[in-house]
């Protein structure tokens, strides 16, 4: 990542010190222990001052935790579902059913891949149709069974080819809006990654928001914003600071309910903490919103959706 690079240079050049013999020169000791410490002060202050683009970037992180990792750790008995019994398969959208803490549950969540023959069969993260439409399979079977939804949220947004619009993309997207707002079983949304537009939200309404430090969720990406507004993709990050797209605005603004922790550099330096801290906010949700009825459930998710947003009239 471009603002790590000061980093890397510094790590570089403390990386071809330790390589030298400091028997023939033994002032290269103290000059590495100098470079150690303006190493550790120059990453306290990249990290600890980092903007919203840059957690944008830290969001986009190849070795970041993707949903495969949440769900091999967090749940058993994982039973995946395939096809949209209407086109295909996705790969882009994990859909499963599994088991946490002997609670049965369904899993949803875009699926970006670790490889790049990974990535391109899941198409980088962005879900065609028939991939919300295997969500949707899911959330039935969710209302059939009483079983609660957990979505794990991590994709710059649906992909916008035209297949995927004549194969109806914006009306998966909707039937998915409409079919979670009115689902009568608790939902539990996190977000691990990214979040871009309706890709994101078609499986990432519910009951309660968590999100991850460096996450973001947002109406749109920043790159899209600045090709719209001003023409220029390169206009990224001014783009993401108007967005107000992080965890912290989130909770500003009343949209997520809680943040989980990173590591100083990101959640892919140390993923196993961050992963078992995320399940553990997934089960006391699962147990609050599991004492409370469908049809105040329902209501609640209304009002929630409905409170989002500030608006004035002006005058005339």
């Amino acid at each position: 990542m471009e603002f790590e690079r000061p980093l890397f240079e510094l790590e570089d050049k403390l990386d071809q010190l330790k390589r030298m013999d400091v028997a023939v020169n033994p002032e290269i000791a103290a000059e590495v222990e100098d470079l150690e410490q303006q190493l550790e002060q120059l990453r306290k202050e990249t990290y600890e001052q980092i903007g919203p683009w840059e957690r944008v970037q830290i969001s986009r992180h190849p070795e970041r935790p993707k949903t495969q990792d949440y769900v091999a750790t967090l749940f058993t008995d994982v039973v995946e579902l395939h096809g949209d019994r209407l086109f295909g398969d996705d790969e882009a959208i994990l859909a499963a059913l599994a088991t946490m803490l002997g609670r049965r549950v369904v899993v949803l969540g875009h699926r970006k891949g670790k490889t790049t023959k990974e990535n391109v069969a899941r198409n980088f993260g962005s879900p065609h149709p028939e991939g919300y439409r295997k969500a949707m399979r899911a959330m039935r079977l969710a209302e059939r069974f009483g079983l609660p939804v957990v979505a794990f949220l991590d994709t710059a947004g649906a992909y916008p080819g035209i297949e995927a619009e004549q194969r109806g993309q914006a009306w998966a997207i909707a039937e998915s809006l409409s079919l979670l707002a009115d689902l009568p079983v608790p939902v539990v949304v996190v977000g691990i990654g990214e979040g871009g537009s309706g890709g994101a939200l078609a499986i990432g309404f519910g009951d309660r928001l968590i999100m991850l430090e460096n996450a973001y969720y947002s109406v749109i990406s920043p790159e899209m914003c600045a090709m719209i507004l001003h023409k220029e993709a390169s206009r990224a990050a001014e783009a993401a600071g108007c967005l107000r797209l992080t965890a912290a605005d989130l909770i500003d603004f009343g949209i997520a309910d809680e943040i989980v922790g990173e590591p100083l550099e990101g959640a892919h330096v140390d993923p196993e903490p961050v992963i078992a801290a995320v399940g553990e906010r997934i089960r006391a949700a699962l147990d609050a919103l599991g004492e409370v009825d469908p049809q105040t459930l329902t209501q609640k998710r209304y009002e929630r959706l409905r409170a989002i947003g500030v608006f004035e009239e002006g005058a005339g």
